[in-house]
């Protein structure tokens, strides 16, 4: 009779590991089709995570290949990709509305920084996810209790590191046609995002992360060390600037809209690295 129960109670345990390990498998393909769906929500861009694979026993994720596109209007299609992203998960917390992410580290990224006029597209896409964030938020007290909070987050760390910014550019007077020049972008690690609201919604969550990251791509060690690329090619800020100024003067025969595009572009030189 012992011997039966035994067996009983084993093959029951059998069942439950297979559902655990069938539905933790499953988690990979589901966190990757909810990046692909409410990222573009988010950014107003593509957003896409090409595989995603999940670790069992350590509560652990790995994004492979993601991709963040670039806002509209800008000429590269790329605002930053990279090959791995490691999600370390509370598992405590994934029952509750509130999860808690023990770190996320995002290694070796690259990151395309494009101006356009007065400005750029990291700062396009802040402006995009600061509007999706406002409108995410419910209209009045009754909205939230009917609606309910939904999922919201905290982050304990979030690390970025060996990071690279490629400058895109393509001027006029053949200074630099479309050359791409790279600079090294300073590690980041923010601690405990969401803490002190007691969590914060994806959308918050990635305003944050996306404000820290600008601010490292324009902060003046990065800059400078864009402009000194800029001049050995030869192609200093005023050097680039006569050209456009050049064209300009070359340009008295030509159409209004050709000369306003122009002058555009001697703006956007005046302004690069302020």
């Amino acid at each position: 009779m012992k011997k039966w129960i035994f067996i009983g109670i084993g093959a029951v345990v059998v069942i439950l590991v297979i559902i655990l390990v069938v539905g933790i498998l499953n988690l990979g393909p589901i966190v990757r089709i909810s990046v692909n769906t409410y990222g573009p929500k988010i950014t107003d861009t593509e957003v896409r995570v090409d595989d995603v694979s999940i670790s069992i026993f350590a509560s652990e994720a790995k994004l492979k290949k993601f991709f963040i596109g670039n806002p509209k209007g800008f000429k590269s299609p790329i605002a930053m990709k990279v090959e791995s992203v490691f999600v370390n998960v509370d598992k405590g917390s994934l029952k509750g509305n509130t999860i808690i992410i023990n770190k996320i580290e995002v290694v070796g990224p690259e990151i395309t920084y494009e101006k356009k006029g007065k400005t750029d597209n990291f700062k396009t896409l802040l402006s995009n996810v600061q509007k999706n964030v406002l409108k995410s938020r419910p209209a009045s007290k009754q909205q939230t209790e009917k609606e309910g909070e939904g999922k919201q987050l905290i982050i304990r760390n979030f690390i970025l590191r060996n990071g690279k910014v490629n400058l895109v550019m393509s001027m006029p007077g053949g200074v630099l046609g479309d050359k791409s020049i790279s600079a090294g972008l300073p590690d980041i690690h923010l601690k405990d995002i969401g803490k002190k609201k007691g969590g914060a919604s994806p959308a918050e969550v990635f305003k944050e992360i996306l404000a820290a990251l600008h601010a490292k791509i324009t902060s003046p060690n990065v800059m400078a060390n864009l402009n000194e690329q800029l001049k050995a090619l030869g192609a200093s800020t005023e050097a680039v600037e006569k050209a456009a100024k050049e064209g300009l003067e070359k340009a008295s025969g030509l159409a209004e809209g050709a000369k306003k595009e122009l002058e555009d572009a001697t703006g956007k030189i005046k302004g690069l690295f302020k």
